[in-house]
C-alpha cells in the first residue's frame, strides 16, 4: 500500500504556544526524545533517520525514516516504516491568536480495522499528550 493512500490518524490539538516553541519541540532531536523516542533526526529534507524504542516480540523496536519535507515553523513530514508498513507523518503548525494550532496526519494505512491503525490511534494520543506537556516547560 502507497503511504499517499488510504487510511489516515488525524490528531489535532490548540496549543496556547507560539509555532516556535512547538517547532523545537518537533525538530530538535533531544526534544524529540523527551516525548516520542530515541532518534538521530535532523530536519533536511532527505535525512534518512531512525527512531528506536524498546524491542518487543516480534518486532526490533526500530522505526525507520526519511524526510520527505521541511518548512520551518509550518510544515515537516517523514517516511515511516514499521514491521514492513509504510506510512508517511505530517505535522502542520498554523499560528493562531491564542498559541498554535498543531496538526498531525499519519496517512498510508490499509484500512481502519486493522492493529496498525488502531495503534497508532492508541499511540499518538500518549504521544501528543507528552509533547504538549513538554512544549509547555519550554523557555
Amino acid at each position: 500500500m502507497n503511504a499517499t493512500t488510504g487510511k489516515s490518524v488525524i490528531m489535532e490539538r490548540d496549543l496556547p504556544h507560539p509555532p516556535e516553541k512547538v517547532w523545537r519541540a518537533l525538530t530538535q532531536d533531544k526534544l524529540l526524545e523527551q516525548w516520542l523516542m530515541k532518534n538521530d533526526f535532523e530536519p533536511t529534507a532527505g535525512r534518512r533517520f531512525a527512531f528506536r524504542a524498546a524491542p518487543m516480540p516480534k518486532w526490533d523496536g526500530v522505526i525507520a525514516c526519511e524526510v520527505l519535507e521541511v518548512e520551518p515553523l509550518v510544515r515537516l513530514s517523514y517516511r515511516w516504516e514499521s514491521l514492513g508498513l509504510k506510512t508517511v507523518v505530517t505535522w502542520t503548525l498554523t499560528a493562531t491568536n491564542g498559541g498554535t494550532h498543531l496538526r498531525m496526519e499519519q496517512s498510508g494505512f490499509p484500512s481502519e480495522e486493522g492493529a496498525f491503525y488502531k495503534g497508532a490511534i492508541w499511540g499518538w494520543q500518549g504521544f501528543i499528550g507528552k509533547l504538549e506537556q513538554l512544549v509547555a516547560t519550554l523557555n
